[in-house]
């Protein structure tokens, strides 16, 4: 294994931001009293196939990999393809009604034109795992990875990949519509045009570019699936930027926003207190992604922000966790358990005062391949690649809270975070600062 580099995150997103950039109100109750989410919440539990299926085909991030500058190699990731059927029932016992997976392209369409036939009996499996355990899955078709071949045409620099990527698509949606999953089109595209930067498959003049030819994907795609399930339920998730939100995601917001059923929310990281610049994973400048700073009362903020400019759309919570650095204790002392109560408290607060807050995934029912590294660890069930050939899954703590949070629709009514709210600039400023949260008396 070549040697291991330390896991970054990037900083100011000022290069995304300035490449993407274009030219109703939910009301906070101090004295809110948090009650137990219904039966129709949708629990759920997260995860995207690159990252975790192993045995992976030629692709833009195989080749990424390959040259030396991810860092860690990928091996064969925590063996998703061979530990599917005994991780789909870890998610089952917890009590999760939604698994999210993704479906890989690269390994549907190993070359132009040609489909592997048991690569789609490998989904079929899957998802019939899924199904049969008593979960509805959620499939993601882009979770920023393409085939090598659709590299060698170009990535997104090529205006044909829209045609490319819809060609395998529509045989995604035609075999799995059946099955009604919740549909996930771009996994968080503002941060795919920031991977696509910093691998180099793009320059920030072609992020504009990019942008478009997704938005014109996700829409040609989601018709697709509206032919083929009426009633089916099509979101791309947005991985929140606190701070600096608008200018990250909301171009292109405006470009799907009539192409949204619910409205997909990621949420991990407050901004850096030092200077209050806005954070997210993906690149190698600033703190370990494991110090970034964690505020969970600013999911309530993320959430108030999409409910806003939807007021008449669910939102769902696709991603949420917290890393830690090899799975070790954090510095700031913080447990899986706590950060997790934490963060349910507020998503109750949220539904308190209004917002349609649907559903919650946690991001990730294991460890995995995050982008590089190893090194940061986000599951309920740790997996220690570089030094346990079986690849056991080992249960955090959180595995007995979720179960938990699960059976009780979330926290009790007298329970109070962790950590109180923290000053609103340290937050998700502007948003936190405008009609900020506090806890009951």
């Amino acid at each position: 294994m070549r040697t291991r580099k330390r896991w970054h995150t990037q900083v100011a997103l000022v290069t995304i931001a300035a490449a993407l950039l274009l030219p109703g109100v939910v009301v906070p109750s101090a004295n809110a009293t948090v009650v137990p989410f219904g039966n129709e919440f949708l629990w759920g539990v997260a995860s995207s196939g690159f990252q975790s299926e192993g045995y992976a085909p030629e692709s833009n991030w195989t080749r990424y990999i390959d040259s030396g500058a991810a860092g860690d190699e990928y091996p064969n990731s925590v063996d998703f393809v061979n530990h599917y059927a005994s991780d789909i029932d870890l998610a089952a016992r917890l009590g999760v009604r939604v698994y999210r997976i993704g479906i890989e392209w690269a390994r549907l369409q190993p070359e132009p034109g040609i489909w592997d036939a048991s690569a789609f009996r490998f989904y079929d499996d899957v998802i019939a795992r899924i199904v049969a355990a008593g979960m509805r899955p959620m499939l993601t078709l882009d979770h920023w990875v393409y085939p090598g071949w659709a590299s060698d045409r170009g990535g997104w620099r090529n205006p044909d990949m829209v045609e490319d990527w819809l060609a395998n698509m529509r045989k995604v949606v035609n075999r799995y519509a059946s099955r009604n999953p919740l549909w996930v089109t771009f996994n968080e595209p503002a941060a795919y045009v920031g991977t696509e930067l910093r691998i180099g498959a793009i320059t920030a003049d072609e992020a504009p570019a990019m942008l478009d030819r997704m938005a014109q994907a996700h829409k040609t795609i989601y018709d697709t699936i509206h032919r083929a399930a009426p009633n089916a339920q099509v979101t791309s998730n947005l991985g929140y930027v606190a701070g600096a939100e608008t200018e990250v995601n909301q171009p292109m917001v405006d470009r799907i926003a009539d192409k949204l059923d619910f409205i997909g929310v990621d949420y991990y990281f407050a901004v850096l207190p030092e200077s209050g610049q806005s954070v997210q994973g993906g690149s190698n400048q600033g703190p370990a992604i494991w110090e970034l700073p964690i505020r969970t009362e600013g999911i309530y903020y993320a959430l108030r922000h999409y409910s806003r400019l939807f007021p008449d759309r669910p939102l769902y919570v696709v991603e949420n966790g917290m890393p830690t650095e090899n799975g070790l204790p954090r510095a700031d002392g913080y447990t899986r358990s706590e950060h997790l109560r934490d963060t349910v408290y507020w998503l109750q607060r949220a539904k308190a005062d209004g917002i349609d807050v649907v559903g919650y995934n946690y991001w990730s029912l294991t460890d995995n391949y995050e982008w590089g590294s190893y090194t940061p660890r986000f599951g309920l069930y740790t997996v220690d690649v570089r030094t346990d050939p079986t690849l056991a899954r080992q249960p955090t703590d959180a595995v007995e809270t979720y179960r938990t949070i699960i059976r009780s629709g979330g926290v009790p009514a007298n329970y109070r975070p962790t950590r109180p709210p923290a000053e609103c600039a340290l937050v998700d400023p502007p948003e936190s600062c405008d009609q900020t949260i506090g806890l009951p008396d």
